[in-house]
């Protein structure tokens, strides 16, 4: 895990346990469209698996991502990250992270997993080219040794992709 390693991770408080459960009921009956939950026994870590969409530069593409959920959640945000290979889009970076301002800033406790994969889903969907931040290589080099994406102050300047 990024930031902490799992041994390390608080436990989830009541209110988390059963939101979770609740989502993960919800999303076995209505699971979003493109997305595959990878069932472990682990509520607090979900591995999904993120199919590109059909029409854009990432159909019949697949990738994961892997959403650790704090003590607090849904008071506070998971940390969403793609594993590697994390797709090549202007606002995520190779080691993973993204840059999407419902994970950090905006995040709101009425948001669920659901939300938070078709948003994901969106921000790919729409990007007319396959490219790196233009800052990745420094982002990256700064965030050696573990560095959780929600310890970093993201600046949230283009909404176009």
């Amino acid at each position: 895990m990024t930031g902490s390693s799992v041994s390390s991770r608080k436990v989830l408080s009541k209110i988390a346990t059963n939101r979770l459960q609740k989502e993960l009921t919800e999303w076995q009956i209505n699971p979003p469209s493109g997305f595959t939950h990878k069932v472990t026994d682990n509520l607090q870590r979900w591995v999904i698996e993120v199919y590109g969409a059909q029409g854009t530069i990432y159909a019949n593409e697949k990738y994961q991502l892997q959403v650790d959920f704090p003590e607090n959640y849904p008071m506070e945000a998971p940390q969403v990250i793609f594993l590697h290979p994390a797709p090549l889009h202007p606002h995520i970076y190779s080691n993973g992270h993204i840059c999407l301002d419902i994970l950090y800033d905006s995040w709101s406790p009425a948001m669920t997993v659901g939300s938070i994969c078709i948003s994901i889903l969106s921000m790919l969907s729409s990007s007319p080219a396959k490219e790196r931040p233009e800052d990745n290589d420094r982002y990256v080099k700064n965030c050696r040794n573990g560095r959780s994406p929600k310890e970093t102050r993201w600046w949230f300047h283009d909404d176009k992709v």
